[in-house]
């Protein structure tokens, strides 16, 4: 990784390391290490892979589009095949096709709520209709009284409005009575029922751990009732992990200390206000409660219980945890006031996590598009019911695959390049002795630098990511098929499996990360840069573990407090709101909104600090702060590696063994 000038060969006693003898560096050169001035591409070969295989993504669209999806999913087709809003051809052998429906925009189920989990459709007949029925038809005489009046025939084509009650073919060529009252979905052009209490079914097939069908729905109500509030929360989540990230920059210092003392009084605060509210509920007389009221009120007291056990538990072991960790927050508490300086002059670091969710959105909704567009591609098969559905044959009906493979890697690049971005600007504040001379907006520089040399690099990371995932999403996927069918002893495998390559993922994620900061500092390959980080990781290890347990650690307490505000804030809302039903899952949903917005913010924090110690190991090894070898990190850091070599020279182990800690990422010439 370092460049070096040949020199004459020098006494062997000027090397004192046998590494330094072998790669023949001598102590006493004074030439100055200058790292970013190398740059080339890197891994071009997959990056010509990424490439070739986003356009076989674009063919996927292309083809769905071309072959009449887009018409079908936008417009609609009714069960003959016909796409609403315009004339259509005669299909071979199907009846009812190739009719005119120029005037007849809509598509109309005749049983909406009829809903198909297995194959993921409405079981029902759809029809093609000039009008959504926009209030409730509770009999065939308000269905046909609409059909004259609005000319929109609820029924199928074969029968005609003024034989609705008369014919026996209506029960089943004849919408379900009561016709729920329906609008058209925008831009989709589909008849869809105002009251989603329609699809209570479908609710309570996916929340199998919901046994009493009267529990879903006061669940379901409570959510509805409580959505001002939810959505009012979330927002109070985002704006506290917006000031706490706003505090890191200022505080960092004392960022720990804070942070510490905040979560124990959230904690005991949570948990008291918990018991509290549990003893006042329970202390309340029931005679006064309306018996409609009362299994709310007892199932609103048996969640406070559970809350107020749960908290107490987390309380403990929360307790504990700070106690063994108290006297590994000195390097911590340096790298934090580091990383602080790092977001005082790199303040868009604080919006990375934006335009990385945008992007992510923006790919979602085209992956979610074409996914509708290929299950409406096709030719047309006639199915049992003699209804008329769209598959496609031959290779093509692969390119589900092929989709979400797409949707696994694509997703995972995104990410890959929010953390070569970051470690790109990181690595060139750290490495800038003037910060005077940084870049206009290093985070500009750095994106370029991606784009120009580096998008090989973060494609192949962000591919073996994806080897990994794939085969334990399948497994997953075959577990929860699986789910009551197979013995213990496959249970077991499967479960162990799973989490063999949850752990694997997770150990390559934090490899990857570090790659793309050897590579954003010596512009070498995806590999090369891996095995370098791999190697300063190891030689590293212990101070890798105190910055992973305590750096992380407190980062975690932020989010904790985070999670911990937001949530007592939901709790007193929740508890004094007068026309509140069950307020479980709307906590549960508040909390994990909280958390996730939480965890995007400050894992921008945790990168930073992860990019500062490689740099901080390299520039400690290399570097002895000689003319012309000078230190180029904060002049925190050098307090702190003065001062564990005074702790451990008086603990009787001499300075030598700290600075065997900290090794570079040397590449042999």
């Amino acid at each position: 990784m370092l460049q070096m000038v040949k020199r004459k060969q020098q006494p062997a006693s000027t090397c004192e390391t046998p590494l330094e003898c072998f790669l023949q560096i001598p102590r006493s050169s004074k030439r100055e290490w200058k790292p970013l001035e190398d740059r080339s591409c890197t891994d071009i070969p997959w990056l010509l892979l990424f490439v070739l295989f986003c356009i076989g993504m674009g063919f996927i669209c292309g083809f769905s589009v071309a072959t009449g999806a887009a018409a079908r999913l936008v417009s609609g087709y009714d069960s003959y095949g016909n796409i609403c809003g315009q004339r259509n051809a005669k299909l071979e052998a199907i009846p009812n096709s190739g009719l005119d429906h120029t005037h007849r925009k809509y598509v109309f189920f005749l049983d909406p709520c009829n809903l198909d989990l297995i194959n993921r459709k409405i079981k029902s007949i759809a029809l093609c209709v000039a009008a959504c029925p926009r209030q409730e038809l509770k009999t065939l005489s308000d269905v046909q009284k609409f059909a004259e009046i609005n000319g929109s025939a609820l029924c199928s084509y074969n029968i005609k409005p003024s034989e609705y009650t008369l014919t026996s073919k209506s029960s089943g060529f004849c919408p379900k009575l009561p016709v729920p009252a329906s609008a058209p979905i925008p831009f989709f052009h589909r008849c869809a029922p105002v009251n989603i209490s329609c699809y209570a079914k479908f609710a309570e097939a996916l929340i199998t751990f919901v046994s009493d069908n009267s529990v879903l729905h006061r669940l379901i109500s409570g959510v509805m009732t409580s959505k001002e509030i939810i959505l009012g929360l979330c927002l109070l989540s985002l704006v506290l992990s917006m000031i706490l990230m706003v505090i890191i920059r200022y505080i960092s210092r004392v960022l720990v200390w804070i942070l510490t003392v905040l979560v124990i009084l959230g904690s005991l605060g949570g948990t008291s206000v918990l018991w509290w509210l549990y003893a006042k509920q329970r202390r309340s007389p029931k005679e006064a409660v309306i018996p409609e009221q009362l299994q709310i009120a007892e199932d609103n007291l048996r969640a406070l219980l559970i809350y107020a056990i749960s908290a107490t538990v987390f309380t403990v072991i929360l307790f504990l945890i700070m106690l063994v960790m108290r006297k590994r927050v000195a390097l911590t508490i340096a790298l934090f006031h580091v990383a602080g300086k790092v977001f005082i002059h790199l303040p868009l670091l604080v919006f990375q996590p934006f335009w990385t969710f945008f992007a992510l959105v923006l790919f979602w909704a085209y992956w979610i598009m074409t996914l509708l567009f290929l299950g409406t591609t096709g030719s047309a098969v006639q199915n049992e019911q003699g209804f008329v559905e769209y598959k496609i044959s031959g290779p093509l009906q692969y390119m589900w695959w092929y989709h979400v493979v797409g949707l696994i890697w694509i997703s995972e690049f995104i990410l890959a390049c929010q953390q070569m971005t970051v470690a790109g600007a990181v690595v060139t504040y750290y490495f800038t002795r003037d910060k005077r001379n940084l870049p206009f907006t290093p985070i500009l520089a750095s994106v370029n630098r991606l784009i120009r040399y580096h998008l090989g690099t973060v494609a192949k990371g962000s591919f073996i990511i994806t080897l990994v995932k794939i085969p334990r999403m399948v497994l997953m996927y075959i577990h929860s098929q699986l789910k009551g069918k197979e013995n213990a002893c496959a249970r077991c495998m499967l479960k162990s499996c799973i989490c063999c390559l949850w752990c694997l993922e997770k150990c390559l994620s934090y490899l990857n990360q570090n790659a793309y900061t050897a590579t954003a500092i010596n512009s070498t390959n995806f590999c090369t840069s891996a095995k370098d980080a791999f190697v300063i990781l190891v030689e590293n290890a212990l101070r890798v573990a105190a910055i992973n347990t305590v750096g992380d650690f407190m980062l975690f307490l932020g989010k904790v407090l985070i999670v911990c505000s937001t949530g007592l804030a939901g709790i007193m809302l929740l508890n004094y709101q007068q026309d509140y039903t069950v307020w479980v899952l709307p906590l549960i949903i508040v909390c994990l909104f909280a958390f996730l917005v939480a965890h995007c913010f400050l894992s921008i924090y945790e990168m930073v600090v992860d990019v500062l110690f490689l740099c901080f190991a390299i520039d400690t090894k290399y570097n002895d702060g000689s003319p012309g070898r000078e230190f180029y990190m904060d002049k925190v850091l050098m307090e702190f590696v003065e001062n564990s070599r005074k702790a451990m020279k008086e603990a009787g182990k001499g300075g030598a063994a700290d600075a065997r800690e900290l090794k570079p990422m040397l590449r042999k010439r």
